[in-house]
């Protein structure tokens, strides 16, 4: 028999047909043990040496799965392994009332890696349907059709762009690339070079191209060391280590108050305090006290801290300078809300359904702040935009009009326990900072806080669950990246013309 030069290409760059030969169950459980390999690259454990060949394994199987059926059978099982591995952490909220919500952690996690999935399977089909022959060019599409899945990520029914395929590059020095492109480029570099072993493992000399570049620009990219600069103005960052089951309990709450207070009047006095996310326990509307004491251990210093607040009957959640007096000077309201986490999707239309208690005006969640809202001043520091928790995930959603002196988050981590989830977001905050060439002041309740230099290195810590403060110089700010002035539009132009140039050659073959 005579092999067509289509079947030698799919023997050489694709030889994945002994999965195909296992039975339905045995193959399922293969994809998510692949899923959960890929998902090694990602915090605490950032084995990316171990998941950038594995996405190779990945792309080889979704590229040589015989039939459309059997490749978005194999997206969904490798998604739900590497989404199911990623987001382990989403069990933690519900385990901090055991009695009540335990039975619900389980379905959170399948549901939303399921969510998430479907992503995958999307752009699976669409690379499937696009080259209907094996080859090179439909591993091409499969690395253009998953960056696009991933970007749709973070648009679509609000967003959720955590775990996206790039952020395993995030401890390299590929990361920088980010500066450039954002973290979707950073997702088209690992499947570009995924794919380059695909083809070099099938011989095909091509695919030593991506793999080549991608490791002789690594050193261009290693930022250079930084000295430091006795000028710079000094941040307090303070991290109480509150424990989520304790952190609103009357009989725990003032010991981490006045730990907080204690750390504050520390000598020497900083040029500004950083606070985490609903440091305050009561309402803003009912803090003075609290407030006088927080401007009696600032000492004129402005301090920054997270509070809730209501106003015209709707509660925010906030962050708030406080300066002398007890006196609030500034205010941010948290725009970017976690849904089903602080409001209910749609709760206002339930209630014109007659569902009561579910919308943001009955008190069922937090409003939104308006977008945008004016950078928070510091004086002696400069403008910082301000960042409450899940808003630092948005990559495209940071930039402002204003440039900014540094990025300021504050944060609650101690929902999602001491493990993956507050790993993760650290990793994130730092590829914040990488985009918009900006250092970041990160505080966190239970960890993990930093100071962030604009090259995304940690030039500060205190520890995930340790209680303290660190005084951290603030390093310098670069220009404008090419990623604030364009965001994630090059990128994505670059995708869906490589889309459309397959689908026109589709349409030219047939």
């Amino acid at each position: 028999m005579t092999r067509t030069p289509q079947d030698l290409d799919r023997h050489r760059a694709l030889p994945t047909d002994r999965l195909w030969r296992l039975g339905r169950w045995p193959r399922a459980a293969a994809l998510v043990l692949l899923g959960i390999l890929v998902a090694l690259g990602m915090a605490p454990l950032d084995w990316w040496i171990v998941a950038v060949p594995a996405w190779g394994v990945v792309l080889a199987v979704l590229a040589g799965a015989p039939g459309l059926r059997a490749a978005g059978f194999a997206a969904l099982f490798v998604g739900l392994g590497y989404f199911g591995f990623t987001l382990r952490w989403l069990i933690e909220p519900f385990l901090i009332d055991a009695a009540t919500w335990g039975w619900a952690a389980p379905l959170a996690v399948s549901l939303m890696a399921l969510r998430e999935t479907l992503f995958w399977v999307a752009g699976t089909l669409l690379a499937r349907w696009l080259t209907p022959a094996p080859g090179t060019a439909r591993l091409m599409a499969l690395v253009l059709s998953l960056t696009l899945a991933e970007a749709l990520r973070g648009y679509l029914f609000t967003g959720f762009p955590w775990g996206l395929i790039g952020h395993v590059l995030i401890p390299t020095p590929w990361a920088q690339l980010a500066a450039h492109g954002g973290p979707h480029l950073l997702t088209l570099l690992v499947l570009t070079v995924a794919a380059g072993l695909v083809m070099a493992a099938g011989r095909r000399w091509a695919g030593f191209v991506p793999l080549i570049a991608a490791v002789g620009m690594a050193p261009l990219l290693v930022p250079p060391p930084v000295p430091g600069d006795p000028a710079a103005p000094v941040i307090r960052i303070v991290q109480p280590n509150a424990p989520q089951d304790q952190k609103w309990d009357p009989a725990q709450n003032l010991i981490f108050f006045q730990r907080m207070i204690a750390y504050s009047q520390a000598a020497p006095r900083p040029a500004a305090i950083v606070w985490p996310e609903t440091a305050v326990p009561v309402l803003l509307d009912y803090a003075q006290p609290e407030l006088g004491q927080i401007a009696a251990a600032a000492a004129g210093v402005p301090l920054v801290t997270g509070v809730n607040r209501s106003q015209d009957g709707l509660y925010y959640n906030s962050l708030v300078v406080v300066g002398a007096g007890g006196q609030v000077t500034q205010t941010y309201d948290k725009a970017h809300l976690v849904p089903f986490g602080e409001y209910v999707p749609f709760g206002e239309v339930l209630l014109r359904l007659g569902v009561q208690g579910l919308a943001t005006s009955q008190g069922g969640g937090f409003a939104k702040g308006p977008v945008p809202q004016p950078l928070i001043d510091l004086p002696g520091i400069g403008a910082a935009r301000a960042l409450i928790c899940y808003e630092g995930i948005f990559a495209e959603e940071i930039a402002t009009p204003e440039r900014p002196r540094l990025l300021m988050m504050i944060t609650n981590d101690a929902w999602f326990g001491k493990g993956a989830g507050p790993a993760q977001h650290l990793m994130q905050a730092r590829l914040r900072s990488i985009e918009q060439g900006l250092p970041m002041v990160r505080s966190a309740n239970t960890g993990i806080s930093a100071m962030i230099d604009a090259h995304g290195r940690i030039r500060a810590m205190i520890p995930l669950d340790q209680a303290g403060y660190v005084d951290a110089a603030l390093p310098a700010a670069l220009g404008p990246t090419a990623y604030v002035r364009w965001g994630d539009w090059p990128v994505l132009a670059l995708v869906l013309t490589g889309l459309a140039a397959l689908a026109a050659r589709r349409r030219w073959r047939r």
